[in-house]
């Protein structure tokens, strides 16, 4: 049975912490402004509301009600410029395209055809020179190389290894 992340949320705030100190790294030596993010599985919004501090828009999305409630009772609190979607990210779609599509140990919980379906829907909302950037089990990784190698755009890969996938798309 999967993890009830939304009762957990509901019951405790910031529950799974602080941001993740690789993407807090790629962003605080990011030298790109004003960026369009989507933050895959963004539960109570620990990388979002950081994210959002930066001066970035961010769209998260998270099948938890109760997650996306607080990221967004909390952005509004600070004046961020966030917005969530409660969504199954199996059959979601997103709105446009993205600089930057992060997904914080989220694929490693779905099927594994489901994880390629899923990353190759979002892979296509990222703009030329846009960046994927991926925590996950490190025994996924092969396949969401995979994913990026089969794919209509280029990849160069950033950061491999230890559990992230960090890759920017090549220029049309």
């Amino acid at each position: 049975m999967a993890y009830d992340y939304d009762k957990l949320y509901a019951d405790q705030p910031n529950a799974l912490g602080l941001p993740t100190a690789a993407f807090v790294g790629f962003f605080e030596t990011f030298d790109q402004q004003y960026l369009r993010v989507l933050d895959v599985g963004c539960g109570q919004g620990r990388d979002a509301l950081f994210i959002g501090r930066m001066g970035h828009d961010v769209v998260g999305v998270d099948m938890s009600a109760h997650g996306v409630r607080d990221m967004l009772a909390a952005a509004k609190d600070e004046n961020l410029n966030i917005t969530g979607d409660v969504a199954d990210i199996t059959t979601y779609t997103p709105n446009g395209m993205f600089d930057v599509v992060l997904i914080d140990r989220t694929l490693h919980m779905l099927p594994n055809t489901a994880q390629r379906d899923v990353l190759t829907k979002l892979i296509a909302h990222v703009t030329p020179n846009g960046w994927l950037l991926i925590a996950d089990e490190a025994s996924n990784m092969q396949a969401f190389r995979d994913v990026l190698t089969a794919s209509d755009q280029t990849w160069t890969i950033g950061k491999d290894g230890k559990g992230y996938l960090f890759a920017k798309q090549a220029t049309l």
